[in-house]
């Protein structure tokens, strides 16, 4: 009697099919963690970037802060500090799976450079940028707001306070959007205001400086030489935020294959615009007025009224956007450790919740501040200082050095490490520098105004 032959097992397709299997859950997780591949191209890096670094409450300060150097320093200190952030960011992009494995925040890529102590500080550092810019946003919204309000109507109660609530109220609402990639069309309209502020407020300066008495336009540096110098430092910590990008690998993570690339290219286009607006508000706001500048330059142009209006609105859209951008290491923060896979399925509405919550905290700690002490330059200062010049100028500089990403021609291997850690130290001076020249101001300001003062 014939038995009907049995066909061994085929081990390839069932080792094909482990695997697929294997990597569909492996998806399944990083889809259910929120770290799915990115999807978005280079235009939407370039959205982005440029919304987190190009912003009115980024470079309104400007003009400012060449007043507070003159303008050998202050030129010079805005275009090497254009050129370092540039070269920084190209570095960070880079070091995208620089290991074999992707590096989806900078936490994590910090971590696995300089291990547990890079992971931390990494994280005190964003921490820091992201609270102290999401306060000066606060300020600069709640001015703008209050100046169009002023325009409509010129007698009315409602105080800097009120608007600076008014738009922590619009931030709460944009922070139940799950991630930075579903603010790409969100940052597309903050790019667009990013260009029409400045093409705005360059306009609004030149107008002004040409109706303004030329001969009583004075570009020395004010007050007494203690004063001179401390103003300096604050300059070099506004130059220092004016430049600041906590997030790059947080956004390059966002961006599909081939991700190095489409950062590259997101960067340098981000990079075209920042050139064509930084330096033309700079230098013109700093021609327009000298040395009696504000420190924010909306605040020194008188007319045309419509247009200082229209600057007004495009500010508070465009920073609505990076209010955004900024607040997510935090939200990624608490994500991290109160967010569980298993909730998700049998409780919906948790995670939602639970996101509502901590959301409202932040948004509500950062308005109270911005409203108890709306010194918008000091903020800037002390925020670029102590925030953005580790994670934008030293960290990029020597994580490139540490990670061993160089080039295998000696001459452009010591030409890189040179120019690596001339970075490093001089900006490392810069940030102890522009944190005494912004500690020294605050002090000041206290003194002065009280607590919730309708600036």
């Amino acid at each position: 009697m014939s038995h009907p032959r049995i066909p061994p097992p085929v081990a390839e397709p069932e080792q094909e099919e482990t695997d697929a299997g294997r990597e569909d859950d492996e998806r399944e997780e990083e889809e259910e963690g929120g770290k799915q591949e990115g999807r978005g191209t280079w235009k939407h890096g370039a959205f982005h970037v440029a919304t987190t670094i190009a912003t009115p409450a980024a470079y309104a300060p400007l003009p400012f802060a060449l007043a507070s150097l003159g303008w050998p320093l202050g030129v010079s200190s805005l275009v090497s500090g254009t050129l370092a952030t540039w070269y920084s960011s190209i570095l960070i992009a880079s070091l995208w799976r620089w290991n074999g494995k992707k590096h989806i925040t900078y936490r994590h890529l910090a971590e696995s450079i300089f291990g547990f102590w890079g992971y931390w500080a990494i994280a005190f550092f964003q921490q820091v940028a992201s609270l102290g810019n999401n306060i000066a946003i606060q300020i600069a919204a709640g001015s703008s707001l209050k100046a169009v309000y002023k325009y409509f109507n010129n007698d009315g109660t409602l105080t800097l306070q009120h608007f600076i609530i008014f738009f922590g109220a619009f931030q709460l609402f944009l922070s139940q959007l799950p991630n930075i990639h579903s603010l790409r069309w969100v940052n597309a309209v903050c790019t667009a205001c990013t260009i029409g502020f400045a093409a705005t407020t360059i306009g609004v300066a030149i107008y002004n400086g040409k109706e303004l008495d030329r001969k009583t336009i004075s570009y020395s540096l004010q007050g007494s030489s203690s004063g001179k110098v401390f103003g300096a430092f604050n300059a070099l910590g506004a130059i220092a935020f004016s430049f600041g990008d906590a997030m790059l690998p947080e956004i390059q993570n966002t961006l599909r294959e081939p991700a190095r690339k489409n950062m590259y290219k997101g960067v340098s286009a981000a990079y075209s615009i920042i050139v064509l607006t930084y330096w033309q508000l700079a230098i013109y706001g700093y021609w327009a007025f000298g040395s009696d500048v504000q420190p924010y330059i909306l605040a020194s142009l008188t007319k045309p009224k419509w247009m200082i209006v229209m600057a007004n609105i495009f500010a508070v859209i465009q920073i609505s956007g990076c209010f955004q951008i900024y607040c997510r290491p935090t939200y990624a923060c608490f994500e991290d450790r109160t967010m569980f896979r298993e909730t998700c399925s049998d409780l919906p509405f948790r995670n939602q919740l639970q996101r509502l919550i901590f959301t409202s905290v932040y948004v509500v700690i950062v308005t109270l501040i911005a409203s108890a002490m709306p010194f918008f330059g000091d903020f800037v200062s002390i925020c670029g200082a102590i925030g953005f010049t580790p994670l934008d100028f030293v960290f990029p500089a020597l994580a490139y050095l540490k990670a061993g990403r160089m080039p295998k021609d000696p001459k452009l291997k010591v030409l890189l490490q040179f120019v690596n850690s001339l970075i490093a130290t001089w900006y490392s001076v810069v940030a102890v520098l522009g944190c005494i020249g912004a500690i020294r101001f605050i002090t000041e300001d206290v003194k002065t105004y009280r607590f919730f003062h309708d600036m």
